[in-house]
């Protein structure tokens, strides 16, 4: 039996994101996931959309189960796993020295404030000029939280680490605008989820 680390909540919001995805991507060469978790997003899009080159990141602990996930597919696009912590240099790099795409899923809300302006700092770093960023995941609206089931999560995310919580949209789009980023869309996901989607001048190097 094998013992990949499984996430029922990757099955259920895939396909919602995989859509948005590859209208974004669909020009798009090489993308960098950050905080790749299980693997399991990883494996799902790259067979998806087999023209990119998908590279996972994560912190120490998660590459082995992403690893699992990743020989177990087999695919030609999806490169060994790196270490990332957003907060610690050198992010890594693509082919050509910078990505041209970047998506991640549910960790805004898991990082401290510092991490998520570290994240958008490390970006800074590592994206192409015109590159797409994709962020998945819940977020608060003009400081109100956009359901009941949102501000029951936010809670119980506070009562594990009082440093995480649901992001304002606003907030992370001023830091995202901070490096270049202009906000394209903002499409709504299924589970009082969202996706942002963020392109950055094809004149910011």
């Amino acid at each position: 039996m094998s013992e990949r680390p499984y996430a029922p909540a990757c099955d259920r919001n895939r396909d919602p994101i995989l859509a948005v995805l590859q209208r974004y991507f669909a020009d798009r060469h090489d993308v960098l996931e950050v905080g790749s978790g299980t693997g399991q997003h990883a494996v799902y899009f790259a067979a998806a959309m087999p023209w990119l080159r998908w590279q996972c990141s994560d912190q120490a602990d998660a590459l082995p189960g992403i690893r699992m996930w990743l020989d177990e597919a087999g695919l030609d696009n999806t490169p060994a796993p790196v270490e990332l912590n957003v907060s610690a240099a050198p992010w890594p790099r693509a082919n050509g020295g910078r990505f041209d795409a970047v998506f991640s899923a549910n960790t805004l809300h898991i990082m401290g404030w510092p991490e998520v302006q570290a994240f958008f700092e490390g970006l800074a770093q590592v994206l192409a000029p015109g590159a797409v960023v994709v962020v998945y995941g819940p977020f608060n609206y003009d400081g109100q939280y956009s359901s009941d089931s949102n501000r029951e999560f936010d809670g119980w995310l506070k009562a594990r680490d009082p440093r995480s919580g649901i992001r304002d949209a606003a907030e992370v789009d001023a830091l995202a605008a901070a490096i270049g980023l202009r906000l394209v869309e903002d499409v709504a996901m299924p589970a009082n989820n969202r996706c942002l989607v963020w392109r950055r001048d094809a004149a910011t190097r």
